[in-house]
């Protein structure tokens, strides 16, 4: 009989615990803990939970993530932070398990696991392999633009799009967007990015753009390529491929309700100009898709179990 695991998911409410929750719940061999929900503020019911679990999920904003992380270290829980409060902080394992070689050993060891951002984890893999292969400098300054399905910023950010009544909305002009530390970060970069999000007339699905002048796309496909052969959640098209079906678009919602993720090389040759894509969705491997990979890891399970909806 095959061993059962706990967990708790301390935010289970807002959209990305939902989203675990709805894949957590088919899991063969994972139970859930679930808290009232006249005690979801009440700490010690929550650390009650924390202790019984093998891994709490914290779905919580940024603040809220940091106490619940005080509650989880007193009572010895494991715990995998959704939130963008831990991304690159020390002691923290990054769980963007296709980072690097070691990476999913350093989670499925941890006792601290941050899951990355949505517009990181497409920025990510398209810049770090290029940076550590040399292709890319890490000084060279970089813009990197993103569209995302207005469920990328929570139920504060769905219900002021709803209000706003618009097709298309840029946010994020004050070149502080969260997640551009860990972006920089984990991507290898000296530089600071200029980073501009925006949000589409649509729920979910996104696209990240890296344009660059200067540089040949060939070798950046081969690099890419490389670095993700063996990884099953994510798949380097071909140079300027794009799909029969949506051609000449590419389109943002494609890959909804998967853990999957796709990257792309547009090059003109003559010009030696470039830009590097990455499709996946928010919700999907942006988020709680990441998570129960994340999860799976940790808890020594198949990392495909439930990882999409």
């Amino acid at each position: 009989m095959s061993q059962r695991y706990r967990v708790f998911i301390d935010g289970q409410a807002g959209t990305t615990g939902l989203q675990i929750h709805q894949r957590l719940v088919n899991h063969p061999q994972i139970d859930m803990l679930n808290i009232n929900k006249a005690q979801r503020k009440d700490a010690h019911a929550r650390q009650a939970l924390m202790k019984q679990a093998n891994v709490t999920i914290l779905c919580l904003p940024d603040a809220a993530a940091r106490e619940a992380v005080a509650l989880a270290d007193e009572v010895g829980a494991r715990v995998l932070d959704a939130s963008s409060a831990h991304r690159v902080e020390a002691g923290w394992v990054y769980g963007l398990a296709e980072l690097a070689a070691d990476q999913r050993e350093k989670i499925r060891t941890a006792s601290h696991v941050s899951n990355p951002g949505c517009y990181a984890t497409g920025s990510i893999a398209l810049l770090a392999p290029l940076t550590q292969a040399g292709l890319l400098q890490a000084d060279r300054p970089l813009a990197i633009n993103g569209v995302s399905g207005y469920s990328g910023g929570g139920k504060q950010m769905i219900e002021k799009y709803q209000q706003a009544g618009t097709g298309f909305a840029a946010y994020g002009l004050g070149f502080d967007h969260k997640h551009l530390k860990e972006i920089q970060a984990w991507s290898g970069l000296s530089s600071r990015p200029i980073f501009q999000p925006a949000v589409g007339d649509y729920a979910q699905g996104m696209l990240v753009f890296i344009p660059l002048n200067g540089v040949d796309g060939e070798p950046l496909q081969l690099a890419l390529a490389q670095f993700y052969a063996a990884q099953p959640f994510i798949n380097v098209h071909e140079l300027n491929q794009l799909n029969d079906d949506s051609a000449p678009y590419l389109l943002p919602e494609a890959l909804n309700n998967t853990n999957n993720m796709e990257l792309f090389v547009f090059s003109h040759a003559e010009q030696r100009q470039s830009i590097l894509v990455a499709r996946l969705d928010n919700l999907g491997k942006g988020a709680s898709g990441a998570a129960v990979q994340n999860l799976n890891i940790m808890l020594g399970l198949s990392e495909e179990t439930c990882v999409n909806l």
